[in-house]
């Protein structure tokens, strides 16, 4: 644990040795003490000029602190400029050459000096750097990677001494220098990213960004001109100038966990403090979907944050052991590769919530918002650690949006519930899985809704100016119940408390779209997409939305993005052909069916596809598997299948049974332009009405 005499915070440490300084020592040590007084005086006078903070000499060496990796990375590479110049008019007895190693790390201040990792890597790897260069980090070289003019060579992993894992190390090539070359007797691995220079692996998922980006962007321009009275959505792809100071995107916290198995904590953390800043009114805060898109990939943050249109990031890590825990959380201006703010915290698992307020207070003071009194956000505060814990793997497991996956959460959320049943989020929780996994899935219409209900008032009367659970009992009453009138009101509830939700305004589009409130849907699903810019969720309302305005080529663009950003989640694939056969392209309708992932939509859509291209033979075929497997959950797709082949009275016997069941699907009918062949049949009015749509 840190004590009141230590401070612990993330630093860049740059470590500097003189090369052959003891063998000279023993040679000629009025030679020495020389070269070593004029190499320190040269150094104290760049030091400052990149806003390094010089902690201690260590004989020959040097232990120096930054605040940003770009400036110690440019401190660094000035050196060695200033050595190179002097030792070119110099015998080459008295040239002083440096090896330099820099890391970013956990770092301790006591009694004026510095410990930690950040100081024993950077030593460390110096020693690799080779006369007159510079090894570092890879997390180093990603923060830099494109802020620095210079090429990067990777080196073959190795270990180094006292360091358990073997680390991925870069060396900086210097512009002088004529040749790149492996030092320390390790064999080049691969060039590095740098502001020039892109291997083909980066260069494929940055294009795939850039491709996303200018997709959202064209979409999102085309609707300004579509729609010129609607409020703009921000673009991805916005310039620098429009991107606004006070914004911040929460990247996913990394496991540091021994066994690699705290994942799920890793990203509880990071969706809790993004939960907690989009409270925040003044501060833009892109949305989890957003932020954790880019998990995984081997993107810069410069490009994360391009896409997300944000100033700064927030990243760190977690290693939790037991009932003890190490969050290390870093606050990184862009544009200049900055940390505005870093700190690490020791703690027990029982003061998770306290690190997440102390987390997000610093955020807002460092970012100087403005802030009401008593607004600062706060973390909801579970009464057992273990509960909390299976809420995060619970959510965890939700966001796949599978069937299995569904069902497991409403597991893990039942059992956090009876080690802590006074947990809010975690009965919201349990709703809006219930609620989700039956309208996608089916299952007992009156077991969901007894349970989803019971469980959205209990998390209204423990919170009541909890935003999800007025957002779950929103839920229950439209998408369980079809009470939109008593939906919206709980919606609105929902924005008022927080205007950020994204997935409240996800659902508040579908609603609006469900009441034939066509200019209203679009808005909504606008401002989503303006601050979940990769939420595939999103662009399947948009749509929707789109379909019902008679857009096709724009809802063909929404579904296409869909299925881009999530090409597993059910549906995505079977709502892309839905649209190409309602433009008039049934051979590429087929093709997409044929990529739906979701067995029961993938039917569905063949059955469509095949009946558009007369291969009446395979659309029977497809048909008859849906109604043999799916007539319990999927009623109403089989009668959008008679409803294109104009059986009317079968496509209304199925819509009855529909209506019966329940069906999660049934409140999306006009939506589906097949319905169009049941308009002038009265039974269809009767059956709006049924489902409380407006007259």
């Amino acid at each position: 644990m840190t004590t009141a005499t230590e401070h612990r915070k993330l630093a860049a440490i740059v470590f500097t040795d003189m090369v052959g300084y003891s063998a000279l020592s023993q040679r000629d040590d009025k030679l020495a003490q020389e070269l070593l007084e004029e190499h320190r005086r040269l150094l104290r006078e760049i030091f400052p000029r990149f806003n390094g903070t010089e902690i201690k000499t260590i004989g020959d060496a040097f232990l120096i602190e930054f605040h940003s990796a770009l400036e110690a990375a440019q401190c660094a590479i000035e050196i060695q400029r200033t050595l190179a110049k002097r030792n070119h008019d110099v015998t080459a007895d008295r040239r002083i050459e440096l090896k330099i190693g820099l890391h970013i790390g956990d770092v301790v201040h006591r009694g004026g000096d510095v410990y930690g990792d950040g100081v024993n890597i950077a030593s460390r790897i110096e020693q690799l750097a080779g006369a007159g260069g510079i090894c570092v980090s890879m997390d180093v070289e990603r923060q830099i990677r494109n802020a620095l003019e210079a090429r990067f060579e990777k080196l073959a992993p190795t270990e180094l001494k006292n360091i358990s894992v073997p680390m991925d190390l870069f060396r900086i090539v210097l512009p002088w220098e004529k040749d790149a070359k492996a030092v320390g007797g390790m064999k080049n691995a691969e060039t590095s990213v740098s502001s020039r220079s892109f291997p083909a692996s980066r260069l494929a998922w940055v294009g795939a960004i850039i491709l996303v980006a200018a997709a959202i962007g064209w979409w999102l321009t085309h609707q300004r001109r579509a729609t010129p009275n609607l409020a703009p959505s921000a673009s991805p792809t916005a310039t620098a100038r429009a991107i606004p100071e006070k914004s911040i995107a929460v990247l996913p916290f990394v496991d540091m966990s021994e066994k690699k198995d705290e994942e799920y904590f890793a990203d509880g953390l990071s969706e809790e403090l993004i939960g907690m800043l989009t409270t925040v009114p003044e501060l833009k805060v892109p949305a989890r979907t957003s932020s954790f898109y880019f998990k995984g990939k081997q993107t810069t943050i410069t490009d994360i944050a391009k896409a997300l249109g944000v100033a700064h990031v927030l990243e760190g890590s977690v290693r939790k052991s037991r009932n003890t825990l190490r969050i290390t959380a870093q606050l990184i201006r862009v544009d200049n590769g900055y940390h505005v703010w870093s700190e690490t915290y020791d703690r027990k698992l029982d003061d998770i919530f306290k690190v997440q307020d102390e987390i997000s207070a610093a955020v807002v003071k460092a970012l100087k918002v403005s802030l009401l009194e008593g607004d600062m956000p706060k973390a909801r505060r579970a009464a057992n650690p273990e509960a909390y814990a299976l809420f995060l793997q619970g959510r965890s497991l939700h966001y796949r949006s599978t069937h299995a996956d569904a069902q497991k959460a409403i597991t893990y959320m039942e059992q956090a519930l009876k080690l802590d049943p006074t947990y809010a989020p975690a009965w919201f929780g349990l709703s809006d899985s219930l609620v989700y996994d039956y309208v996608s899935f089916g299952g007992s219409y009156h077991d969901v809704l007894a349970r989803a209900r019971a469980a959205a008032e209990t998390a209204l009367r423990l919170d009541p100016k909890l935003s999800d659970a007025h957002l779950a009992m929103a839920r229950v009453l439209g998408e369980l119940e079809w009470d939109w009138p008593a939906a919206d009101v709980e919606l609105k509830r929902t924005l008022e408390l927080e205007p950020n939700n994204v997935l409240a305004l996800e659902v508040a589009a579908g609603y609006a779209l469900i009441g034939d409130r066509l200019d209203e849907a679009l808005k909504l699903v606008q401002d989503a997409a303006a601050r979940d810019a990769v939420a595939w969720g999103v662009y399947t309302v948009i749509g929707d939305v789109q379909i019902r305005r008679g857009r096709l080529a724009e809802a063909e663009a929404a579904y296409r993005k869909s299925a881009e950003l999530n090409a597993t989640a059910a549906g995505t694939h079977m709502w892309l052909g839905f649209v190409l056969l309602a433009h008039g392209e049934p051979a590429a309708a087929l093709a997409a069916m044929e990529q739906e992932t979701d067995e029961g939509f993938r039917q569905y859509g063949l059955a469509l596809a095949f009946g558009a291209l007369g291969r009446q033979g395979d659309a029977d075929r497809a048909l008859a598997a849906l109604e043999t497997s799916y007539a319990d959950n999927m009623a109403e797709s089989i009668a959008s299948v008679y409803a294109c082949r104009k059986q009317l009275d079968r496509a209304f016997a199925w819509l009855d049974r529909a209506y019966r069941q329940h069906d999660g699907q049934l409140p999306l009918i006009k939506a589906d332009p097949c319905v169009k062949n049941l308009e002038p049949d009265p039974r269809l009015q009767a059956l709006y009405k049924k489902i409380n749509f407006p007259p």
